[in-house]
């Protein structure tokens, strides 16, 4: 019930619909804002609305929190080119990731040296991710990989931002 509840809640986000009312005027296309200078920090778990993609393609740092609710978080990365997000299993948060940008060879599996699921990602492409699952992602083409993941429930600190691959690595070994 539990994961059912979240991966509801994760595609009411992701689809844009709006269930609260609270007499809140709603929005009309005058009310809407282009991004002309992105500002990489953690809005959570106040009330947001980003272009994604602008966000997305602005962060250069491995890893940014962008929002950090109390059952939600949504991560920018950039892997560099040959770079990878790091094999890494979270056993009670599912994870979703969507490509913005670049190329990728997805592996999962059950056990960390066994990772049969093995596909090709590039821009436009999601991973979904089971928690439990090992899995990592390499950067198979010229440019960094530029994604975002959303993860439920929150896996990282609020305000977190790794701007290696390394650190991010001595962060996770120390939490």
């Amino acid at each position: 019930m539990k994961n059912t509840s979240i991966l509801f809640f994760l595609c009411l986000l992701l689809l844009g619909w709006s269930t609260m009312s609270c007499n809140q005027n709603p929005q009309t296309d005058s009310d809407i804002e282009h991004v002309a200078n992105v500002v990489l920090t953690d809005y959570g778990a106040e009330p947001a609305v980003l272009n994604i993609d602008d966000y997305t393609m602005a962060n250069d740092n491995f890893r940014t929190a962008l929002w950090t609710g109390t059952l939600l978080q949504v991560t920018l990365m950039s892997i560099p080119v040959g770079g990878e997000v790091g094999l890494e299993q979270h056993s009670e948060t599912d994870q979703f990731l969507r490509i913005e940008d670049g190329e990728a060879k997805v592996m999962m599996g059950a056990c960390d040296d066994e990772l049969t699921f093995i596909k090709n990602a590039e821009k436009d492409f999601v991973i979904i991710v089971p928690a439990g699952k090992w899995h990592n992602i390499i950067n198979t083409g010229n440019k960094p990989l530029k994604l975002y993941s959303i993860y439920a429930p929150v896996e990282h600190p609020h305000s977190t931002v790794h701007k290696t691959f390394e650190e991010a690595e001595e962060a996770e070994h120390g939490h």
